[in-house]
């Protein structure tokens, strides 16, 4: 089937590799016509780590997306995260250069490339350049200049860099199954549009993206983002304490946690009871759904723990009246 304004999103995570095939109708609406999910085995917290499994996993998905869409893809947006990737805020000075002073998107570029100059290692690379704020002649809080009159420009930018080997292991890992790569767009800016109210994002709130091997900060503060971290623990690491803490494998662990599971031990009986099956045979035995909580609660307070860690490492911790968004 023949389709127009087709793009393809593509999500690596840990634990799952998922494309996703939208026909864009307008500024403000799409369409999503085809998904496509695979089990992701060549990563792991985020990295590649065997860029063959992963140009598999990835051809699988959108093999099924295809499918589904009826389109073919020959191009995706991917994302992008792991524990390599880090922000940093920075400020580029320019003079406007027309002569009637007025702010030309020429202008605003150049402001743009001169936040870029930061130092930056050799085994870094820059992924995004995200404006903050403009300042025109002095006065602040400007969201776009252009158009404006002055003499001298500022932008406040957070610049989101990661390193150079992840990211060119992510690119040659798509690039291997024939696709090319529009952009890389960091996991936690598209989420933030896909969660997050215009309000929280204006007043100052975090965003919790806890996946499988990583978990991803993000603060948000005057609708843009000031600080994003990651972190190298999430739900995998739960699945793995069930299953050590349990005795059972990796599979029937991760059903467990997904059917089962409490953050809170107390507020599970300790007098109910599922089956488990044992590594290794087909003995079943019982399991208090007290006990299975009490394996999942240590490791979701030393996520959140890390999480708060990052927060107040920001100095933003007294600018997020939203509050937290998981």
């Amino acid at each position: 089937m023949a389709r127009k304004n087709i793009v393809t999103g593509l999500d690596i995570g840990t634990s799952t590799v998922v494309a996703i095939v939208a026909q864009v109708n307008g500024p403000d609406s799409i369409d999503i016509v085809g998904i496509g999910e695979s089990e992701s085995l060549g990563m792991r917290k985020g990295v590649i780590v065997d860029i063959e499994r992963t140009a598999k996993a990835i051809e699988t998905a959108i093999e099924k997306a295809e499918g589904m869409s009826g389109c073919a893809v020959d191009s995706v947006f991917a994302g992008i995260t792991g524990s390599h990737i880090t922000s940093t805020n920075n400020r580029g000075v320019v003079a406007v250069s027309n002569e009637t002073s007025e702010i030309t998107l020429e202008d605003v570029q150049r402001a743009l490339q001169a936040a870029k100059v930061i130092a930056l290692p050799h085994d870094r690379k820059i992924i995004h350049i995200l404006p903050r704020q403009y300042i025109v002649d002095g006065y602040d809080g400007i969201l776009d200049p252009v158009g404006m009159y002055g003499t001298r420009l500022e932008v406040e930018a957070n610049i989101v860099t990661g390193a150079r080997s992840s990211i060119q292991n992510l690119l040659k890992s798509i690039e291997k199954t024939g696709v090319k790569v529009e952009a890389l767009v960091l996991n936690a800016l598209a989420s933030a549009d896909a969660v997050l109210l215009p309000s929280e994002r204006e007043l100052g709130a975090v965003l919790v993206d806890i996946g499988g091997g990583t978990t991803e900060v993000a603060i948000f503060r005057e609708g843009s983002l000031w600080f994003t971290a990651v972190i190298p623990i999430g739900g995998d690491h739960i699945t793995s304490d069930l299953a050590v803490g349990l005795r059972t494998p990796i599979a029937q662990a991760e059903k467990i946690k997904k059917e089962e599971g409490c953050v809170l031990s107390e507020l599970m009986p300790a007098d109910n009871y599922i089956e488990i099956t044992d590594v290794g045979s087909q003995d079943t035995r019982r399991v208090s759904r007290q006990v299975i909580a009490s394996i999942i609660e240590p490791r979701v307070s030393e996520i959140l723990g890390f999480v708060e860690e990052k927060v107040k490492m920001s100095g933003y911790d007294e600018m997020i009246p939203g509050g937290i968004v998981i």
